[in-house]
């Protein structure tokens, strides 16, 4: 307050008496009041309220010990806004001895949402009081409530930590807003480029008259998906019931945000993306928790979004990593809308081009149908698929002297008279890994050991973890000076083909820069996975170089990975009928390259699934990552009461990536050595798997053991599911 309005305040309240006296009047006033004014925040000797007096409180602490309700005082005054689901602030963790007047005072405030009011509290002790109502707006529900408990219990994690996941954070203008009238159901589409697919039309027609059809549908080429999926929401929207799609990132979410726009018109759909900010994103999630739109689209946070009466899930491309969420307790977006589509009766879709192991046992299981089109279809809109494998450049002179083999130069040359050619590269940068000509030894740096790159314009190497310059290197192994590229990046294959092909643009996309369209022009677009732009009419033909690296991962989803990217950026290409081509470089005999040659992702999943059942590894069997510095891990499993037919992998050690700019989620800290265990149940045990987990972990958290935190996390990282199994 400023000076001017203080003394205007004061002018006006006191009638010209002085400050001095004013403050001495109200003191003297305070004191002789018959009951004393509460204290705020603490509402030291306030009434409670006369109905429900305890609030049942679910405090944000987010650790498994602490993993339950806990009971407060609701005082007289914030009675009315004090109601299940909203926001509150409590006082935690005071102790028993600081109570005064029969309640306990004193903690650290902690956010909190009320669960439900109670008359009385099974707690013997003295009750705190409601410390505020931070937002009289209800937003977790009962359905929401019972939702994330799943998820938690399924993940072996805390409540707190999926609600934190579940409800955006508080936006107080957002919530300002005053709710609208919800939209009219439209009416039913037309099936149009479903009845491509065998039972597409029934499948929406299910949809349009109130049922719950469940398919994995597995898409043809092309940018019709989008547009599929806005019809088969405007169907269940036409039944008077909502729809909710996942897809992995903003891009594939502004392609079906822009189809229900053409299909529905504006307003009648939420966009729930990490790009629209605090205050929209709140602003969108509000509009769909009060009912006012029951349609959303979004990424991976919208699984939990509360739609109105819902009636269709859809998740697309299930096998895109960004489906799995980074943060305790890592749910993935594929089981939660399996879950949602369980527990609310609802139907669900799960899309993509390609086709994941845990979608090819959701139809084996019979839980959901297969969408598919047939074989005249797929050879129709599919492109042509060509190969080069070790053989083929061994005896190519061009594939020798440069990087691409005769055919791939052919297709790009003949490509480039139609349209844009597509080359995709599994690494972005410009030579991210570089080994020994002669023994292919990977070139390593002398002060850390880690892998040296190549700079732009014939720069010294330099290691790719401590940033040193190496001027004079030679292998340790043969004692040669020469070097070779183990896998070329996406900004030194544009240089070669810009040299290759100079009156042509070049054009690049990667975590740099993401391209989302391209005209259809000729020009020479490359891509690392993931990144690939949509071209105007289609590509022209597509390059998917170095093959070898994505199929050499130390991964047991390399092959699957592999032929989800493949088949991901040849969809973009043009049909076979209309000239589009595909090669790739890569060993022709191996079962993900002949999957993509013949375009039967399909059954490539089928024999995968075969394989891991035979191996007893998920999807069939369930599974959990446990790791952690030896000790703490030894003391873990030691206190873990797992179920009797767990069987219990490793200890192994955790690879350590490297003091580099990105770690993935559950690596060790840096400089730590951490041991793995993988703990394997089967099919119906993965409930008892998890609940001795958490059982454990709350345990030792509670117990304080030695590590059991460090700064702030759990020095025993637990995963459910875990997506790189090794």
């Amino acid at each position: 307050m400023s000076s001017e309005n203080g003394a205007g305040v004061g002018a006006g309240a006191g009638g010209g008496v002085p400050e001095a006296e004013q403050l001495a009047l109200i003191r003297d006033s305070v004191r002789g009041a018959k009951v004393p004014r509460a204290k705020p925040r603490t509402w030291r000797g306030a009434a409670l309220a006369k109905e429900l007096p305890v609030a049942r409180v679910l405090v944000d602490k987010g650790v498994l010990h602490l993993d339950r309700y806990f009971d407060y005082a609701v005082p007289e005054e914030l009675d009315e806004v004090a109601q299940p689901g909203v926001r509150v602030r409590v006082r935690f963790g005071a102790g028993s001895r600081n109570v005064r007047e029969g309640r306990r005072e004193g903690g650290g405030l902690i956010d909190g949402f009320i669960v439900e009011r109670c008359a009385e509290t099974e707690y013997s002790g003295p009750l705190a009081a409601l410390a505020q109502v931070v937002s009289p707006e209800p937003v977790l529900d009962a359905g929401l409530l019972e939702l994330a408990r799943a998820v938690a219990d399924r993940y072996a994690g805390s409540l707190a930590d999926v609600l934190q996941l579940a409800i955006p954070p508080r936006h107080a203008r957002a919530e300002s807003r005053a709710a609208g009238a919800p939209a009219a159901p439209p009416a039913a589409p037309d099936a149009e480029t479903w009845r491509r697919y065998g039972h597409g039309a029934e499948f929406l027609g299910a949809l349009a008259s109130g049922g719950s059809p469940r398919a994995v549908w597995t898409a043809l080429p092309g940018p019709q998906w989008a547009e599929e999926i806005a019809r088969a929401v405007q169907a269940t929207l036409a039944s008077g019931r909502g729809a909710l799609v996942v897809v992995p990132t903003g891009r594939p979410a502004a392609r079906v945000d822009a189809a229900l726009t053409a299909l529905l018109g504006e307003g009648q759909h939420a966009l729930l993306t990490a790009d629209a900010g605090q205050e929209r994103r709140y602003r969108e999630w509000l509009s769909v928790r009060r009912g006012e739109v029951r349609a959303v689209v979004g990424t991976r946070a919208a699984m939990f979004a509360p739609v109105r009466d819902l009636g269709l899930v859809v998740v697309w491309d299930d096998g895109d990593s960004n489906h799995s969420e980074d943060r305790a307790p890592f749910p993935h977006v594929r089981e939660v809308l399996e879950l949602r589509a369980t527990r609310d009766k609802c139907g669900f879709l799960l899309g993509s081009w390609s086709c994941t192991v845990e979608a090819a046992q959701l139809v084996e299981s019979g839980w959901a149908a297969p969408l598919v089109a047939d074989r005249e279809q797929v050879r129709g809109a599919a492109p042509l698929v060509r190969t080069v494998g070790d053989g083929d450049l061994a005896r190519d002179e061009a594939a020798r002297a440069a990087r691409l083999p005769t055919l791939a130069w052919r297709a790009v040359r003949e490509g480039l008279k139609h349209g844009p050619v597509l080359v995709q590269v599994p690494r972005r940068g410009y030579v991210p890994r570089l080994a020994c000509e002669r023994c292919r030894e990977p070139a390593r740096c002398r002060r850390c050991a880690g892998p040296l790159e190549a700079q732009e314009g014939g720069a010294a190497l330099r290691c790719g973890w401590c940033g040193v310059a190496e001027a004079a290197w030679h292998c340790d192994s043969c004692g040669g000076f020469r070097l070779r590229a183990q896998v070329v990046g996406a900004r030194r294959t544009a240089e070669e083909l810009g040299r290759a092909f100079p009156a042509v643009p070049v054009r690049t996309s990667g975590r740099e820069q993401v391209l989302d369209t391209v005209p259809g022009a000729p020009a020479l677009v490359v891509s690392t996975p993931g990144a690939e732009p949509v071209a105007e009419g289609g590509y022209a033909a597509a390059l998917l170089l170095d093959g070898w690296a994505m199929l050499g991962r130390p991964d047991l989803r390399a092959g699957e990975d592999a032929l989800r990217r493949w088949i991901g950026a040849a969809s973009l290409v043009r049909p076979q009928g209309a000239g589009g081509t595909v090669v790739v470089v890569a060993e022709p005999t191996l079962r993900p390259v002949q999957a993509l040659v013949r375009w039967d992702p399909v059954g490539h999943a089928v024999r995968e699934l075969a394989d891991r059942a035979e191996l007893g590894f998920p999807p069939v069997s369930r599974m959990a990552a446990v790791s952690g510095p030896p000790e703490a891990l030894a003391g873990f499993l030691a206190g873990a009461e797992l179920p009797p037919e767990a069987v219990v992998l490793g200890p192994v050690p955790v690879r350590d990536p490297g003091p580099g700019p990105t770690r993935r989620p559950g690596a060790a800290p840096a400089g730590e050595q951490w041991e793995r265990v993988l703990i394997r149940v089967p099919p119906g045990s993965g409930a008892a798997l998890a609940a001795s987990l958490k059982t454990a972990q709350a345990a030792r958290m509670a117990r304080g053991a030695k590590g059991a935190r460090e700064g702030g996390a759990e020095a025993v990282r637990i995963r459910v599911d875990p997506l790189d199994i090794g």
